[in-house]
Order: C-alpha cells, then sequence, then structure tokens
C-alpha cells in the first residue's frame, strides 16, 4: 500500500499546541492585577474540573499553566507616591490637542480601549517619570505630551 494512503491516526494533522507566550521582562502588577491574576486561576480550576472533552481539557490547562506562572513571577509594586508618573499611576494628559486619562499597569492587566495601558507601551514609558505641569517627548516629536495632573488610583 501506498505511504499516500496510510494514516496512523487523526492527531498527526492537528496542528500543534504551544504554550502562551509570557511577555518579555518582569511581571511587574499592581495589587489589582495580582488578584486578577488570583481570580482567572480560581476561573479555571473550576472549568477544568467540569470538562470531559480532551481538546477543551487541554486548552484549559494550558492557560492554567500560563496564570500559575505569572503568579509565581508576579512583583507587585508600591502604590505610586502621586509627585511623579510611575507604574500604578493614573495621569491625565494632553496629546495632538485632545486629553485623555490612562493608568499604567501590568501587562496581564492592559486594556488600551479602557485606559489602562502596559508599562512596556512606548505611551506608557514616555510618561513614567514626568511630573505635572511638564511636557515630555514621545512618537520622534519634542515635547508632544503635555502632563496635565496625577490623579488618585
Amino acid at each position: 500500500m501506498s505511504v499516500a494512503f496510510r494514516r496512523e491516526g487523526d492527531d498527526e494533522h492537528l496542528e500543534p499546541k504551544f504554550e502562551l507566550p509570557l511577555p518579555p521582562g518582569p511581571n511587574l502588577v499592581t495589587q489589582a492585577g495580582l488578584e486578577l491574576i488570583r481570580q482567572r486561576i480560581g476561573e479555571l480550576e473550576g472549568t477544568i474540573k467540569a470538562l470531559t472533552d480532551d481538546t477543551a481539557l487541554k486548552s484549559a490547562t494550558r492557560d492554567l499553566r500560563y496564570w500559575q506562572t505569572r503568579l509565581s513571577t508576579a512583583e507587585v509594586q508600591p502604590e505610586p507616591s502621586g509627585d511623579k508618573v510611575m507604574f500604578g499611576s493614573r495621569v491625565r494628559f494632553a496629546l495632538e490637542g485632545k486629553e485623555r486619562e490612562v493608568s499604567i499597569v501590568g501587562h496581564d492587566e492592559a486594556e488600551p480601549a479602557k485606559g489602562r495601558l502596559a508599562f512596556s507601551a512606548p505611551l506608557a514609558r514616555a510618561l513614567l517619570g514626568s511630573e505635572a505641569g511638564e511636557f515630555v517627548d514621545f512618537n520622534g516629536r519634542e515635547e508632544a505630551i503635555e502632563v496635565l495632573a496625577l490623579l488618585p488610583g
């Protein structure tokens, strides 16, 4: 029989499932970010107990390994002092004449559409270390951002 017609099983034709990639650098988190990680682990542990489908179980187990790794490497950062933009700060700024507010958080907490930027995002990096009333460079332009205020959490 020709090798072309031989098939060992369905699994040999499936795409391999790799571990979820971890963001580069340290795993800095706020206290809320740490709680988010713990919550996701609890949800996944509950889901895994109820799963019977092998593919879904493997996927959920892979996700659980990701979140357990994130929990074990989490570095909770101190609350920001309020005098300059730091990890965990909420800041109001003006960019191209438009006012915006963002919070600078860890990778797993980041939701740019909701104003939560990862500390490694270019905009967050530009804002870090600045103070209210200061102008900072961004995107190759000098003094592109005016830091208007640091806001409470």
